[in-house]
């Protein structure tokens, strides 16, 4: 799937980060910041759907997450598993085609179902993609890496045979990486995929982002000289 237009960007990454603070200033309990975040996914994956974006990779949860408090972190699960299950309906509506991108491996039987079950009723959408980093570190998918080379006996002598150990070897390089709530920093995500993304970062808390924060992220990148670490365009 290709980008309607080269100042759109073909993959875009984010960060949703903001959930607990906008439930804090409302005086409200943490989860219902997670509820009200899942509501901004849903307007996101439109938004990028309708903006011709091909590929839409957005962090859920990390490797690190699990040190959240127990309670939390059985919410999150909780609402992942039921977004899944009322979600796809929408997805197959909109040919948006669903992947999981983590290790399975801690999630429990009931949401490792609820997965399998989502990537298989999307696995013919075409419109665009959406990877859910779901239990994922960029450490981690470089760990597997090393460790699928291993397994298999392949030399790691270059960049593309690196690329192929990957957990996911099909996915593209990112062009744009947006991160809500006011925080700078990529916070272990897809480190191998953002080594020449352009960087976004937005004071907007995630619950709050809409499509018109996402036309602002795409305006500014379509601003940006991308020189991939050659000389500026000239003109």
């Amino acid at each position: 799937m290709a980008s309607a237009s080269p100042e759109i960007p073909a993959h875009v990454a984010i960060i949703m980060d903001g959930n607990g603070r906008w439930a804090q200033k409302r005086l409200r309990p943490r989860v219902l910041g997670h509820r009200a975040g899942r509501d901004a996914v849903e307007r996101c994956v439109e938004a990028c759907a309708e903006a011709g974006i091909s590929v839409l990779t957005l962090f859920a949860f990390s490797t690190e997450n699990w040190q959240r408090p127990k309670d939390e972190v059985n919410i999150l699960m909780d609402l992942m598993s039921r977004a899944l299950r009322e979600y796809v309906p929408k997805l197959v509506e909109n040919q948006v085609r669903l992947q999981v991108l983590g290790d399975r491996e801690q999630l429990s039987p009931g949401l490792r179902n609820e997965i399998a079950t989502a990537e298989s009723k999307t696995a013919s959408c075409g419109r665009m993609d959406l990877i859910l980093a779901l239990n994922y570190s960029g450490r981690w998918a470089m760990l597997e890496a090393a460790r699928t080379a291993q397994r298999e006996g392949v030399l790691l002598d270059s960049e593309a045979a690196l690329q192929a150990c990957l957990p996911e070897p099909r996915l593209p390089p990112v062009d744009l990486l947006i991160r809500t709530s006011g925080e700078m920093r990529i916070s272990n995500f897809l480190l191998w995929e953002l080594a020449y993304a352009e960087l976004y970062f937005t004071d907007t808390l995630w619950p709050d982002f809409n499509a018109q924060h996402l036309d602002a992220a795409l305006a500014a990148y379509a601003k940006r000289d991308r020189r991939f670490g050659g000389l500026p365009n000239k003109g």
